[in-house]
């Protein structure tokens, strides 16, 4: 199981009169990571090198920094740390004295590393997007199954046959809410649509 993180997160690294300061955060999409890009990164400063995970898409850039020297250890920090919906970028005001390309490796993926190591933490949990439908003599055993399997409730209409309800449940509990269901309203409530998601 991958985890993203609870929280932004920031880690300070001071090399050879360097400065190289990390932002991490959890993102959904490649427009919130460059949001967050843009929102953190110091015009001041000589670069403000980034990379991102989201599933099986990812990015880096090393912002004028040698090739190879700067995105691809955050990534690689990223992937190393378990993470997935991340970004990182890793702020460097030069101090004047050349770190050379492996100098440059070790701080940006370093300095990425820690941010994260330290960084609170959650599990990505997969969900499972659900709708069904039931009639209003059933509408009480309804509410109480998906209480009691935490189900989120995204949508809920009423019409002349009873209720429509869109709803979000973690993906290992669907089997058992759907026997509840089953059970509770004699086999009457009825599933419409079945999608994968994770959160």
């Amino acid at each position: 199981m991958t985890d993203t993180l609870a929280a932004p997160a920031t880690h300070l690294l001071e090399v050879k009169h360097s400065r190289f300061l990390a932002h991490a955060a959890p993102v959904d999409s490649a427009s919130g990571a460059a949001a967050f890009l843009d929102e953190v990164s110091e015009r001041d400063a000589t670069h403000n090198c980034w990379a991102w995970r989201i599933g099986q898409d990812y990015r880096s850039s090393d912002d004028g920094e040698p090739a190879g020297t700067a995105g691809r250890p955050i990534l690689a920090a990223i992937d190393g740390q378990g993470f997935d919906r991340v970004v990182v970028v890793v702020t460097r005001w030069y101090g004047g004295i050349k770190l050379g390309a492996g100098g440059l490796v070790r701080a940006y993926g370093g300095t990425a590393a820690e941010c994260l190591r330290t960084a609170p933490r959650i599990a990505l949990v997969e969900t499972r997007e659900l709708e069904l439908q039931a009639g209003f003599d059933d509408l009480g055993a309804v509410h109480a199954a998906l209480a009691a399997h935490d189900a989120e409730r995204l949508d809920e209409r009423f019409d002349a046959d009873g209720v429509r309800i869109r709803l979000r449940v973690r993906a290992d509990t669907v089997d058992a809410l759907q026997v509840r269901l089953r059970d509770a309203t004699r086999d009457r409530a009825r599933w419409l649509a079945v999608a994968e998601a994770a959160s």
